[in-house]
């Protein structure tokens, strides 16, 4: 099993969180149990539901209605850590959004290395 976290900026500002607070109540149920199922289950969750990405980047994919979130995580040891979520509108997950995913990651190894963010 997995634990799953949730990124962090230098300023404890969590960028997953706001996200998920601007989603119905239906939507953030469901994607809490994929959260849950992607601790459980990765690397093994298969396609649809998770997918590499580009690099150590993967996504999370959840479809509500007509609606596709998307989730990017990398792995830290036994760490699942999102980067953040954003709404899929188009067929390709924007680069913008990748690149937002590795800077982050960046950042956590970084931070980690310097003993700011313990393991």
């Amino acid at each position: 099993m997995y634990e799953v976290l949730f990124y962090l900026d230098k300023r404890g500002r969590c960028p997953t969180d706001e996200f998920l607070d601007k989603l119905e109540s239906k939507i953030k149920a469901k994607v809490e149990k994929w959260m849950e199922k992607l601790g459980e289950e990765e690397p093994n969750l298969p396609r649809p539901f998770a997918d590499v990405v580009r690099g150590k980047v993967r996504e999370l994919r959840i479809g509500f209605g007509s609606n596709h979130y998307r989730f990017l995580y990398f792995f830290f040891g036994k760490k699942i850590v999102i980067t953040h979520g954003f709404l899929k509108k188009i067929d390709r997950v924007p680069v913008e959004e990748i690149e937002k995913a590795e800077r982050r990651m960046q950042d956590f190894l970084q931070r980690h290395e310097r003993g700011e963010i313990k393991s």
